[in-house]
């Protein structure tokens, strides 16, 4: 059966690179002073839909974010792997939002996409680590969902076979579709770019993105697959009081950087004396034995 999957995807700040910038005054992230990477966990949801894809001839793959207008190099990314079409959500009125918000406005944009037949997402976002907006999409939108999932098995006869990994082993489940899930990291990585559709959509971007002056401009004129989808809140009919920093209740009250230091630190040589030294001590303090 062809089947129309969405994939939720997020644009988020490398944690590996993050400084005292981080956040802003009012206590939401500074996404401009952050280098921007593709969400792991998002990855491994967008392997398991275009796996999805592959088995059922006729499907779909689009890729969802919300964010300022330079995430839409997520779409690119998820165009350059196989999916089909991607949608910005980007408007001054979603910033700040927290997992409350940011689920009504995905759980908007789905209902304006429409008949759609699996949502994929990442278990959770590096920047967050809340598990949340999955789960809250899905509840907003009245579907069943599947967290933890590891690999989707089978889609047939209107139902979804997932294996997901839970604390004490792994189970195997059936929903009936429509139906969320949340991928683990765990689950396969995510398939490499393809040279072929890099070439095709390198220059793919939304309105918001372009300055204008590009040497290329005349082909979104040519090529209309070029110019990404990119709704405001008035787009997907959604409420202002609900989205961004309005309808977000979580406030982040204060930010502290903690630096970790070590009470006592040995420095040691090659040699077989300090070698023999430093066993002897993990084997007497139980360390290894």
């Amino acid at each position: 059966m062809s089947l129309k999957i969405v994939v939720l995807a997020k644009q988020v700040p490398d944690t590996r690179n993050v400084g005292k910038d981080a956040m802003t005054a009012e206590g939401t992230v500074n996404r401009a002073a952050l280098p921007a990477i593709f969400n792991p966990e998002d990855l491994n949801a967008l392997e398991q839909a275009l796996r999805l894809k592959d088995q059922n001839p006729g499907s779909t793959v689009g890729v969802l974010t919300m964010g300022p207008p330079r995430a839409g190099e997520i779409i690119r990314q998820g165009l350059y792997r196989g999916a089909d079409t991607g949608w910005l959500l980007t408007d001054r009125k979603f910033a700040g939002a927290d997992t409350l918000a940011t689920s009504y406005a995905l759980a908007t944009a789905i209902k304006k996409i429409g008949d759609v037949d699996v949502i994929l997402g990442g278990r959770q976002a590096i920047d967050g680590d809340t598990a949340q907006v999955g789960p809250q999409v899905a509840q907003k939108l009245g579907l069943n969902q599947v967290t933890y999932a590891e690999e989707i098995l089978k889609i047939e006869d209107g139902k979804a076979t997932i294996r997901r990994h839970i604390d004490g082993g792994v189970e195997t489940v059936e929903a009936p579709l429509p139906v969320l899930i949340t991928v683990n990291g765990s689950a396969a990585p995510a398939r490499p770019c393809n040279a072929k559709l890099v070439m095709k959509y390198k220059y793919a971007t939304c309105p918001m993105e372009r300055k204008g002056d590009e040497p290329w401009a005349a082909l979104y004129e040519e090529r209309p697959y070029l110019t990404l989808n990119q709704w405001s809140v008035a787009d997907v009919d959604g409420d202002d009081a609900q989205c961004g920093l309005s309808g977000s209740p979580t406030k982040v009250k204060a930010v502290q950087n903690i630096v970790f230091q070590a009470k006592e630190s040995k420095t040691l040589t090659g040699s077989d004396a300090d070698v023999k030294g430093l066993v002897e001590e993990l084997l007497n303090e139980k360390i290894i034995g």
